[in-house]
Formats: C-alpha cells, structure tokens, sequence
C-alpha cells in the first residue's frame, strides 16, 4: 500500500477517536442532566454568603428558571444543588446558624408568580462542616391551626436563630388586595426529624 494512503488513514483514524471522548468535566444537576459550567452561567442573581467566624460560604445563582446554590468550605461534600423554580422569583437569601451548632444554614426565600405571592423555602442545613442536607418547611396549608384566611403574600426572615414567617388574614369576604385580617407571625425552630432536619412551628402571634 502507498505509505501516502497509509499516514492519511492513521490520522483520520486519530482524529475520529479524539472526537468522540467528550470527557467528564462537567457538572451535573439534582435531575442527572448536565448543566453548563458554573462560569459560564449567566446569573440574574450572584449572592455570596459567608457566616461570621465559619470557613464555610455559599454563593446563590439563579439563572432562567434555575436556583443553584453552590457550597464552599465543605470537609466531604462540596457539590452544586439546582433546582428548578419555573413559575417563580428570587426574592432574598440569608445565612445562619439556627440549630446553634456552629455550622450556618442557608434559606433562599421565593414568591410565586402571580397575584397570590405564595411564598416558597428552599434551604439546606450543615451536617457537621462536611456536607449539607435539604430542610423541610410545611406548608402553610397543611397546618389547620395557622392557615386560617392564608392566602399569599408572605415574608421570611432568620431572626438570630429562629425561622420567621408572615402574612396577611383575610377575612370573608376580602378582596386580594385589600385583607382585613391584620397580620399573622410564625415562628419555626429548626430541628431533627425522621428524615432530615425539618422546621417545626414554636409560636403564633396576630398584630
């Protein structure tokens, strides 16, 4: 065979097979799929959260319909959470140490779309400085002693080490924009269930 027609075919045999190794840089979401480098996100939002007196940080990306929130300063696990908030806005994020374990939790507050503003958690909590865990908040509906005359609008807030959540009552009656209820304050404390830490209610005030 003519050695021309040879080095050809050796070269276009290397070329096809670096081609086809794509490599395994990239990052993956919650769902399994891969998402673009974090550097390459266009970020609506960049937040950056450290606790005081902690080496651990979290930044906050939100970007289209995505929420990624990505941990630093981890022992063990230091991996990107995604979550997808289609049919929702970014409204704050804050860090604290609620548990009081030296080790912050990281809330993002949503509101949902709309004339409701029905507000949404997505948190994580510190498992020891190595890896983080998802925190569970129940709904509003869920609970027959505060939902009464719930209907949207909410506000979150950590107060030193509790979880804060407020809204409007409406009464019969009322119209969206105008309740007459006065306003409702609950007040979680963060604590460890069955199946990861939760945010159980500690106590209900009205103004």
């Amino acid at each position: 065979m003519d050695k021309k027609i040879v080095c050809i075919s050796v070269c276009l045999l290397m070329i096809s097979c670096m081609g086809g190794n794509t490599g395994n840089n990239s990052n993956t979401d919650s769902t399994g799929s891969v998402s673009p480098e974090l550097s390459e996100i266009s970020s609506m939002q960049d937040m950056e959260l450290t606790y005081p007196g902690s080496d651990i940080s979290f930044q906050v990306k939100v970007t289209g319909d995505s929420l990624y929130i990505i941990p630093s300063g981890l022992t063990v696990v230091n991996d990107t959470l995604r979550h997808d908030i289609t049919g929702y806005s970014f409204v704050n994020a804050e860090i604290g140490d609620l548990n009081i374990d030296s080790y912050p939790e990281i809330f993002v507050y949503l509101s949902s779309e709309g004339s409701g503003s029905y507000g949404k958690l997505i948190g994580y909590s510190t498992n020891n400085g190595k890896s983080v865990s998802q925190v569970y908040l129940p709904e509003i509906s869920e609970n027959e002693e505060i939902n009464e005359g719930y209907m949207g609008h909410d506000e979150m807030a950590i107060v030193e080490s509790t979880f804060c959540q407020r809204f409007p009552v409406y009464k019969e009656g009322d119209s969206n924009a105008q309740p007459t209820g006065g306003m409702r304050q609950i007040q979680y404390k963060l604590v460890d269930g069955e199946a990861g830490r939760m945010l159980a209610v500690d106590k209900v005030e009205e103004f």
